[in-house]
This record gives structure tokens, C-alpha cells and sequence, in this order.
């Protein structure tokens, strides 16, 4: 029976994160603000005179660093307060100013670009010399004459700054009304209890052993999305719209190509992990049969995908359990490594548990300056385990990433964002794997890194591959309608599970639960990225410490100080190629062997 979900007045503060570790009061977010406000009128003093000399180039490039400063710590302080209960209206308004304050950033440094631009190079590299302290600013102008044929004038530039706020309407709208305003009804179980659907126990309860409860829980769930079918399409398409405005603004030949551009990525990448998994996808549909026989049903629907399959297997693990079993699998980093994250499981990093109104999933945020925060929604499962050692990933990515760089490089792309999260969790997964005894939790394990390939590679790509088609649509100037997306959808979701699975109408309305699609071309790296990190998990289990060093030194601590494929191939992988996305899934195809014959099916 799942359990009623707290309040947060009802959670102990030991489960809390300790936000007062980056302000001791709200009263010094409101003087940070203050400063920044005041930084964004001096920083227009620049405006014209970015050439005039080395000296007042470093200086523009030091001013926006202390905004950008300031600016991280007022939107990851606001935003965390805000989604700790996303009903508390002073939390919205402060969240809201917050994003506020992006725009007007933006908007204050947009003539830097097109100005940048206008100044010989000739008299940059002299300005290199004149001003040795410039030097950490070359990459950041190198990336902006490789961009130079996107960038418009500063009119253009402020104005398609200020437009931003426009943008993000239809993603700020579908959080509203994704973690604040829709509520699903409850279901009850055999036994007569009501169990209460929301988003932290969805997937929970479509683990359950009771097929009666997972097929309830499912069409709570889908049933009510669907009451908001075309307001939810509305809302998408809305978004779809505002990211081919912007494309074409910037003169790129595509909304992909505009996103991929960011981090130097070719789309061939892309289109690499897409044609790569399709020619996996025969392992897919074999697994959705082999979870076919197991259960012994004559039908397999979407709600039978996620509930183990092997028998009186069930167990659930406090929080402190869990913080050993991650800190056990990560030893192979090494002792700095596990002090860190002792660090952060010890002095209140992590909001652990559920609470009315909080926001959904989890996730990892960190300003530059305090140390990172970790958002978890923890049940107890397996997944809730591995959930937190991804997050922690992230987290210790970032704390490394920020130790090591100046500010104006401490942030990572998206690119490489899930490699360290993914990482430990298959850190995880081999010494669960090398430490049970028991056949059947054995057996568990596997099927549970079975679905970790089926989540992340072939989920994240059917995913990705959605994107690539409603993105094109719209940008082909084609009507995108509810009908359509629902067709795109359950023609995907057929593709690649095979004709094992009986494909619903509520599946096809998974889409519209997805937040991940409101940024776009972002899912496509948690399959590249759990790639990569099958490759460097290997790599650090086989080649020790000085493989874990490499990976600390020439990844986790690169933040983005260069372009993310060189940092990953600089620690051993190279994604340039589909060489680690086949590998990972010739790995699947291994698993998936061995539980077959664990199993013998």
C-alpha cells in the first residue's frame, strides 16, 4: 500500500536540504539581486567601446562573470525553494523574478557579441599580450567567431534577448500545470486501499506486482492527460513555434542544427545514435518477448513494461542503506572521490523524500561558489538507489568541474551532462552484480540493467527521434495537431518495443508528459552519454586508479573548457564515432543472453 504523501512541515529537516548554506536569510537574496541590477546598468557602459583597448575588454569579461555570479545563485536558490512546494506563491514570484533577471542579463550583454565580432583579429591577439589576464577569456572569443555567422547586429541581438521571455511561456505553462494543477484519481488495490497517483508514485505503482494496480495507475494517469489532450498540444506546438523562430533568426537551416551548435556538435551524432540503435533494435523486441513469456500474459501493454520480472524479488531500502550501497560501488574513483560524496550525504545536500506539491522526478543544481543540491523524490526501490547515485554523478561533476574552473567555464554542456550520472550507475549496477549471492536478486539486477539500457539508449532515442520528426514538421511549415502527435507517437512506441507489445490509446499520449521536451534536443544525450559512461565504467573497473584519474582529471574537472567531444576522447571515449553507442548496446545483447539462460527462457 503506498503511503500518504507528507506535507513538507511534516518532513524532518534532516531530509531537507540546507539551502541556507548559500543565504543565511532572504534578505541577502534580495541584496544579490540589487547588485546585479546595478551590474547590468554599469555593464552597458561598455556598450561602443569593447575595442578601445585590452584593459576594457578584461574588465567587460570580469562584470559579466560577477553577474553571471550573482545570476546562478539567484535562479538555483529561487528555483529550489519553489519546487521544495510549488503552490507557495512567495517561491513562484521570487523563481519568477529570478527568470526575470535572465532576460534582462541577456538582453544587457547582447551588443558584446556582434561588437566582439567587429574588432580585428589581428588586434585581439594583441590584446592578449598587452593583457596576460585576458588569456583565460580565449576560448570564450574563439567560440564567438566560430559562431560569427549566427550572430545579428545589437539590435537584433537585444531584441531577440528580450524576446526570450516570450520563449519560455509555453515550457513555464506546462510546469505549472504538469506539477501544480493536474491531479490524478486515486485507485484502490484488492484489498481495498486507496492509493494515490502522482508523479512520484507512478512508476512506483507500475511496479507493482498487481497487474489490477499497474493497469489502474496507468490509466489514471493517461486517462486525465488525455481530458487535456489539445491544450497540452496547444502548448507544445506554441513551443515547437518560438524554437523555429529563433532557429531562423539566427540563420541556421534547422532547429537541431541552431542546439547542436552550442556545444560544437556535429549532427551527424545524432543521426549516428538513431540509425545504430534501429540496427539494435531486433535485441529490443526480444526482450519485450522475453518479458512476454515470463509474465505469461496473452497480451503485453505498456503497463506490464516496468514491473520486475522475477519472482519474490521486492525489496525496498532505507535512505541510509542506500547511501552505503552507492558509496561502495563508486570506491574504485578512488578516496577523494567518496569523501565528496560523504560530504554531501552528511551535511544536507539532498531533499530526500515526497511532500505535497513538490516537483516531480529529480535532479541536480549547483551556483558557483556553494556546493551542489540534489532534488530526489526516494522510495525506497531499487531505482530510487539508482536514481541517487545519478544524481550525486551530477552533483560531484559539478563540484569538480567548479573547484577547477574559473566561472566562466565551470558550467558543462549538455552533451556530456549524463556521462558522470550514468557512469555510477553502472559502477552500481557491476558491484551489486559482484556482491549478491542470492540467484534471484542476481536475476533482479540484471533485469534491472536490462531496463536501465531500455530507459536510457532505446527510450531517450525513441524520445530523440520524436523530436527530430514534429521539429522538422513544423519547421517544413506543416500543422502539427493532437491527432498527429499521437500518431507520431504510437507509431515510435511500435517500432521500437515490436509486435510483442499491444500498443494502447493512452501510450500514445505519453508525450505529453514528458518535461524533457520543452528543452529541446536534449534527450538524445542521455543515450550518448549513457554510452559513453558504459565505456568509462569499463575503462575505470579494468584500469584502476589511473584510469579513474584520467577521468577525474581530463572530464569531471573540464567543465567547459573545451569543445565536450575533445573532453570526452581526452579521458578515452570519443563519440564522434557510432563505435560507443554499439558497443553499450552489443553489451544489452550479452545481458540480455545471460538472462536468458538465468532464467531459463
Amino acid at each position: 500500500m503506498a503511503a500518504e504523501i507528507k506535507r513538507r512541515d511534516e518532513i524532518d529537516d534532516q531530509f531537507k536540504w540546507c539551502l541556507e548554506d548559500m543565504y543565511e536569510s532572504e534578505a541577502l537574496w534580495d541584496q544579490e539581486y540589487d547588485k546585479l541590477m546595478d551590474l547590468e546598468k554599469q555593464v552597458k557602459q561598455f556598450e561602443g567601446n569593447l575595442g578601445a583597448s585590452a584593459k576594457q575588454l578584461l574588465n567587460f569579461f570580469k562584470t559579466v562573470d560577477e553577474m553571471d555570479y550573482y545570476l546562478g545563485r539567484l535562479v538555483v536558490y529561487s528555483n529550489e525553494r519553489f519546487h521544495q512546494d510549488t503552490t507557495v506563491t512567495k517561491y513562484q514570484a521570487m523563481a519568477a523574478k529570478a527568470e526575470n533577471a535572465e532576460v534582462a542579463f541577456s538582453g544587457a550583454v547582447s551588443f558584446s557579441s556582434p561588437e566582439i565580432l567587429q574588432i580585428p583579429r589581428e588586434t585581439i591577439e594583441g590584446f592578449f599580450q598587452e593583457e596576460p589576464e585576458l588569456e583565460q577569456y580565449r576560448r570564450a572569443i574563439d567560440e564567438e567567431f566560430r559562431l560569427k555567422d549566427h550572430v545579428l547586429s545589437p539590435s537584433e541581438e537585444e531584441l531577440l534577448a528580450n524576446a526570450a521571455e516570450v520563449k519560455s511561456a509555453p515550457s513555464n505553462i506546462f510546469e505549472m500545470f504538469n506539477n501544480a494543477d493536474i491531479k490524478f484519481p486515486s485507485i484502490r488495490d484488492v484489498e481495498g486501499n486507496r492509493l494515490p497517483i502522482t508523479h512520484g508514485t507512478f512508476i512506483q505503482l507500475l511496479e507493482n506486482s498487481d497487474r489490477t494496480v499497474r493497469k489502474g495507475a496507468y490509466e489514471s494517469l493517461y486517462g486525465t492527460f488525455k481530458q487535456w489532450g489539445n491544450t497540452v498540444a496547444s502548448t507544445f506546438t506554441g513551443h515547437l513555434r518560438g524554437e523555429k523562430f529563433f532557429a531562423k533568426a539566427r540563420k541556421y537551416h534547422s532547429t537541431r542544427a541552431w542546439h547542436m551548435s552550442n556545444g560544437n556538435i556535429p549532427e551527424s551524432v545524432y543521426d549516428n545514435l538513431i540509425e545504430t540503435v534501429h540496427k539494435h533494435l531486433p535485441k529490443m523486441h526480444e526482450y519485450v518477448s522475453v518479458r512476454k513469456q515470463i509474465l505469461d500474459v496473452e497480451e503485453l501493454h505498456t503497463y506490464d513494461l516496468y514491473v520486475p520480472i522475477v519472482e519474490d524479488v521486492d525489496k525496498k531500502y532505507t535512505f541510509d542503506e542506500a547511501k552505503a550501497m552507492v558509496l561502495e560501488a563508486v570506491r574504485p574513483m578512488g578516496e577523494e572521490y567518496v569523501n565528496i560524496m560523504k560530504e554531501g550525504f552528511e551535511n544536507r545536500w539532498i531533499d530526500v523524500y515526497e511532500n505535497t506539491n513538490k516537483r516531480s522526478g529529480a535532479y541536480s543544481w549547483s551556483a558557483y561558489g556553494t556546493h551542489p543540491y540534489v532534488l530526489l523524490n526516494f522510495s525506497g526501490t531499487l531505482d530510487s538507489v539508482f536514481t541517487l547515485a545519478h544524481e550525486m554523478g551530477h552533483a560531484i561533476h559539478s563540484y569538480y568541474s567548479n573547484k577547477n574552473q574559473p566561472i566562466t567555464y565551470s558550467g558543462y554542456l549538455t552533451f556530456v551532462a549524463e556521462v558522470a550520472s550514468t557512469c555510477n550507475e553502472n559502477l552500481l549496477m557491476q558491484h551489486l552484480l559482484k556482491v549478491t549471492t542470492d540467484s534471484r536478486e542476481r536475476k533482479y539486477l540484471i533485469n534491472h540493467y536490462l531496463e536501465g539500457f531500455r530507459g536510457t539508449v532505446y527510450r531517450q532515442c525513441m524520445f530523440a527521434e520524436f523530436e527530430k520528426i514534429v521539429h522538422e514538421k513544423i519547421w517544413n511549415g506543416e500543422a502539427l495537431t493532437l491527432e498527429n502527435l499521437n500518431e507520431i507517437y504510437g507509431n515510435l512506441v511500435a517500432t521500437y518495443y515490436g509486435a510483442d507489445l499491444t500498443v494502447d490509446d493512452e501510450i500514445t499520449h505519453e508525450w505529453m508528459r514528458i518535461p524533457h521536451f520543452y528543452t529541446s534536443f536534449y534527450v538524445y544525450q542521455y543515450a550518448t552519454g549513457y554510452s559513453a559512461a558504459t565505456a568509462f565504467a569499463k575503462l575505470i573497473l579494468d584500469g584502476g586508479e589511473a584510469a579513474a584519474q584520467r577521468y577525474i582529471t581530463n572530464f569531471l574537472s573540464g567543465g567547459s573548457s573545451k569543445d565536450p567531444i575533445d573532453l570526452l576522447a581526452s579521458a578515452g571515449v570519443d563519440l564522434s564515432t557510432p563505435k560507443p553507442v554499439d558497443e553499450a548496446l552489443e553489451v544489452f545483447g550479452d545481458y540480455l543472453e545471460l538472462f536468458k539462460k538465468e532464467m531459463n527462457v
